[in-house]
């Protein structure tokens, strides 16, 4: 039986590793620092694997075939794959028996995601794990779902594939410790005339719902307002399979700012008991 050390969320930009002299230099250190503290407190919990929700980026699949949920199954993971983006080349080790692990897990619970041995890994994934300045060589099982390409995974079906998630998590004998960090969001627009535009409210609410508690009022605000958020906000799907696997435990947002320079809200959270480590505090 694995322990779920942590759940963490995080957004996600490639402006962050790209351009970061965009914005004023405190207000650079004070991301950067969110994402190292991130970082710390996932290291205390010293897990043996990390799950990585996060989706592609037209890099592995395309209009010819794009599944809505895909397992990663391999031996290693190659990032970034975008050869723009100022990161250094790195090689992540996967747990390839616990993806296919998961993978059957998944399908014994009737659900149908798909699954890959030559999975590559873009910003998505590799900015948070990059400024949280996490060890690469941490096994990584590497679970990619889109958010690009209509039609998607609705946000429930997420949040439900999340709730299996964390229980077949749970269920593994494999390891015994095991942490998610969920990539992904808050609002922004990619290559439309609102890019650049952050909703800071859409951030806000979904942040406070998802601190309140009620699962069911978060998946029906995200899935009725997403759209008021810019297309990119679609990516908080992951955040929605996060609050899945997390069930019973709180909410606590460790960082929030619309950084309109970065075309983000930016975002951290965490679920954590209460009685856990505290999270850095928050700001407007």
């Amino acid at each position: 039986m694995a322990e779920l050390t942590g759940i963490y969320t995080a957004s996600h930009t490639p402006v962050m590793l790209n351009f970061p002299e965009r914005i004023p230099a405190a207000l650079r250190n004070e991301i950067f620092g969110a994402y190292e503290a991130m970082g710390r407190d996932f290291e205390a919990g010293q897990p043996d694997v990390l799950v990585v929700l996060s989706n592609d980026h037209l890099h592995n699949f395309f209009l010819n075939n794009f599944p809505a949920l895909c397992i990663g199954v391999a031996e290693n993971y190659e990032s970034p794959i975008e050869h723009w983006l100022k990161a250094k080349r790195r090689v992540f080790t996967g747990d390839q028996a616990f993806g296919a692990y998961l993978l059957q897990a998944a399908l014994n619970a009737d659900f149908d995601p798909a699954f890959s041995m030559e999975m590559v890994l873009d910003h998505g994934s590799l900015t948070p794990l990059e400024l949280a300045g996490l060890d690469p060589a941490l096994p990584i099982v590497p679970i990619l779902f889109n958010c690009v390409q209509p039609p998607m995974p609705t946000m429930r079906r997420c949040y439900q594939f999340g709730k299996f998630l964390g229980q077949a998590i749970r269920d593994y004998p494999g390891v015994q410790r095991v942490a998610i960090l969920a990539t992904g969001g808050i609002s922004h627009d990619i290559a439309t005339p609102r890019m650049g535009m952050v909703n800071r409210e859409f951030d806000e609410t979904l942040l406070q719902l998802m601190e309140d508690g009620d699962p069911n009022r978060v998946v029906q605000y995200a899935t009725e307002q997403v759209h008021t958020a810019g297309n990119g906000a679609e990516e908080i799907r992951m955040w929605m399979a996060a609050m899945g696997a997390a069930g019973n435990l709180p909410f606590r947002r460790a960082y929030y700012r619309a950084v309109n320079d970065w075309y983000t809200g930016i975002g951290i959270g965490h679920f954590a008991p209460t009685s856990g480590k505290k999270t850095s505090p928050a700001h407007g």
